[in-house]
């Protein structure tokens, strides 16, 4: 199968290209370079540089490449310069968003996946959040993400195209940057192994739920593979394991010391910090990823501190080039 992931040179979707890759599929990537590098992607996968907002650059790719599925990861990441200017992240996150579904029905795509968001729709949530619960993103980037689920039902019931919504959590593991609501692995991991201390926003009590990225990779796999029962589907793809920015921290603290003492550097990092609360953080954010084990069949593999550990071990190494 032929699939065009868009935002493929990036964090989560150089990944999904690997998996793609391993399972004998032909990707084919558009990334505008913003964020992503050419050298997350293997020499032998195509690179089309081209902003997802350039609609008669999209349409050229789209008919060059005339791919049987579309793998939509390209958005604009973080919450706080959503907040900062709505209308930049609405510019990416819906414009790109229906450049992309109007391309993929126009020239035929039988599936659409897109990198929804478990992380902002559902709010301050305490226990894992079901797909059935109540959406209510405090964020433009939530709303972005919200208004492209949307978007895919519409054109889904338009012609013969399934969408799926991936609504991840809070997505980590190696060549993450410091962007969205997961960077704050990154930033610590880059603070630590240079042996600074990492600040810790407020108490650090806030909830999250941390997937690492190689299993967000496989559901992108599953999510375009496999029979769906209806034309769109939206998932949730996290752990439904809380963990606060303290026990995270802590974790890091840990791994980071170990990598630093296993490459020969001296020292010992100084231990986290605590600064000013950020506004408009939320409280707790889980998932709960039943639906997507009952229609995909998929399931984390990789625990936190196995995932922190190889994440912190690549960055280690990347810091060493």
């Amino acid at each position: 199968m032929r699939v065009l992931i868009t935002g493929g040179a990036g964090f989560i979707g150089s990944h999904v290209v690997e998996t793609l890759l391993t399972s004998g599929h032909e990707p084919v990537v558009v990334d505008d370079l913003s964020s992503g590098l050419r050298d997350n992607l293997p020499a032998s996968v195509p690179l089309h540089v081209i902003d997802i907002c350039d609609a008669e650059g999209m349409a050229r790719v789209f008919a060059l490449v005339r791919p049987d599925a579309v793998c939509h990861q390209a958005a604009q990441l973080s919450v706080s310069r959503s907040v900062r200017e709505p209308a930049f992240d609405a510019r990416i996150n819906v414009v790109g968003l229906l450049n992309a579904l109007d391309n993929s029905l126009r020239t035929g795509v039988k599936r659409f996946v897109f990198a929804s968001s478990g992380g902002v729709l559902y709010g301050d949530v305490f226990e894992p959040a079901a797909e059935s619960s109540h959406c209510d993103p405090q964020s433009p980037y939530g709303i972005s993400k919200w208004a492209g689920e949307r978007y895919l039902r519409y054109f889904a019931a338009q012609g013969n195209m399934q969408t799926v919504a991936l609504r991840y959590s809070n997505v980590y593991g190696p060549r993450q940057n410091p962007h969205g609501e997961a960077g704050v692995v990154a930033i610590f991991c880059k603070k630590m192994l240079r042996g600074e201390q990492a600040m810790i926003n407020g108490a650090g009590e806030c909830v999250r739920d941390y997937v690492y990225v190689t299993d967000v990779a496989e559901a992108n796999r599953l999510a375009l593979e496999l029979p769906l029962p209806t034309p769109f589907v939206a998932c949730n793809i996290g752990t439904g394991v809380p963990t606060d920015v303290n026990q995270l921290a802590g974790e890091l603290y840990t791994s980071c010391q170990a990598a630093r003492h296993s490459a020969g550097q001296e020292g010992v990092i100084p231990a986290p910090g605590h600064g000013p609360a950020r506004a408009g953080d939320l409280m707790s954010n889980l998932v709960d990823g039943r639906l997507a084990h009952e229609l995909l069949g998929w399931k984390p593999r990789i625990q936190l501190t196995e995932g922190l550990g190889d994440t912190v071990n690549w960055f280690l190494k990347m810091e060493s080039l």
